[in-house]
């Protein structure tokens, strides 16, 4: 079994940009949460949403781009969930439009087995550019891997929140939208309405059985 997770808004409780915004006032971080909505929404084209939102914030210091990320906090739900599918033996990808300074921890933090995403480019200590790895197309990213481990189909939870997620869905036997946008809420096997990735095990257990998570109890 494989779940698949987005990042920011499911595995994280923070959109990282408009954080980092804020460090150059409510105007910036304004202008820089306006954009990441539109992208969520799937009103702008996501790529050039990303390299707008990172050149408006070229200048920022290394060091305190670092603590932010470091900073942000782990859904709600998120260690238990993650705990329990690693028991139960499943695989984990977070896949994210964010950044490796952001993603790097939840192998640490929650096991998770594969991370894919983007890289902030710093010039000089300073933020500069930002490298594209993973597009608004996330399934491209992971797909080989799915491959390479020989996961099925219907083996497959995909667990998103925003349209540039939808993608995914083309992957996964059981697609659930965690606080999504309304897109996603309309194409969703399953909704979870409320900050808690813990609800994804009853839903787990209601579509696979309990066999599926048996040996989490053990």
């Amino acid at each position: 079994m494989l779940a698949v997770f987005d990042v920011e808004g499911v595995l994280l409780d923070a959109e990282y940009l408009p954080v980092l915004a804020s460090l150059m006032g409510p105007e910036k971080e304004k202008e820089i949460w306006d954009i990441t909505k539109a992208g969520i929404r799937g009103d702008i084209n996501w790529e050039e949403g990303l390299k707008r939102r990172v050149h408006a914030l070229r200048g920022i210091r290394y060091e305190d781009a670092k603590k932010i990320a470091e900073n942000l906090p782990i859904m709600p739900g998120a260690k238990e969930l993650c705990s329990a599918l690693k028991k139960a033996g499943w695989k984990m990808i977070a896949v994210s439009g964010g950044f490796t300074i952001i993603t790097d921890r939840l192998k640490d933090d929650l096991g998770v087995d594969r991370i894919f995403s983007n890289e902030l480019i710093f010039k000089d200590g300073k933020l500069h550019d930002v490298k594209l790895n993973v597009t608004s197309d996330k399934a491209a990213a992971i797909r080989s891997t799915i491959k390479e481990w020989g996961i099925r189909k219907e083996d497959t939870v995909v667990v998103v929140d925003g349209a540039n997620d939808l993608k995914l869905f083309a992957l996964a036997g059981y697609t659930v939208g965690f606080c999504p946008v309304e897109i996603v809420k309309e194409k969703a096997d399953d909704t979870i309405e409320r900050r808690d990735l813990s609800i994804l095990l009853h839903l787990l257990e209601k579509k696979f059985g309990k066999a599926v998570l048996a040996s989490t109890s053990n």
